[in-house]
């Protein structure tokens, strides 16, 4: 079955099996890697992408059933070098761990954010609360999205994040 899809903002097209699920149209077809398969059960969220600007677990999805729309994921969130606001958050506040769960909690953020430029603590829980993190008590993904709300402009006046430099190696 031909499908046509635009995934960040590019056009694709291509022949696909009825029965393929989006996550794995991303994953294999696109090569678009960022968007993780987790649980295969819905439960965990770290597959999760927008779906015409709605957050959707792409496991629960088939491939044809975005035909037509537009699907974002974790690779669109930047603009060249421009950290979205989000992803600036999460490095700057320490709203990831091992990572696994990142893209899908930064694309959740996404669309809580364009829906609700300020969210309390509270809002912020309730839009994550689908997904898992096993790393953290998500207080610091809280406050990732908070830094995200308060830096909506990219950080203009704020601190800009920036990557560290190589910690030097320390002899005994």
């Amino acid at each position: 079955m031909q499908i046509t899809v635009t995934v960040n903002g590019e056009q694709f097209t291509r022949d696909v099996e009825p029965r393929l699920l989006l996550v794995h149209f991303l994953r294999d077809d696109l090569r678009l890697t960022g968007t993780h398969w987790g649980c295969d059960t819905s439960n965990c969220g770290a597959c999760v992408v927008r779906l015409d600007g709605v957050p959707v677990k792409s496991c629960t999805v088939l491939a044809v059933m975005a035909d037509g729309a537009a699907v974002d994921t974790v690779e669109g969130l930047a603009r060249g070098n421009d950290l979205d606001p989000v992803q600036a958050g999460f490095m700057t506040c320490h709203g990831l761990q091992c990572g696994f769960c990142t893209p899908g909690m930064m694309l959740t953020a996404r669309a809580l954010l364009d829906r609700d430029p300020d969210p309390s603590p509270a809002t912020i829980r309730e839009a994550i609360s689908g997904q898992v993190c096993r790393c953290t008590g998500y207080e610091n993904i809280v406050r990732s999205v908070r830094w995200a709300a308060e830096h909506a402009d990219g950080g203009a006046g704020a601190a800009t994040p920036v990557v560290p430099e190589e910690t030097p190696e320390v002899t005994a």
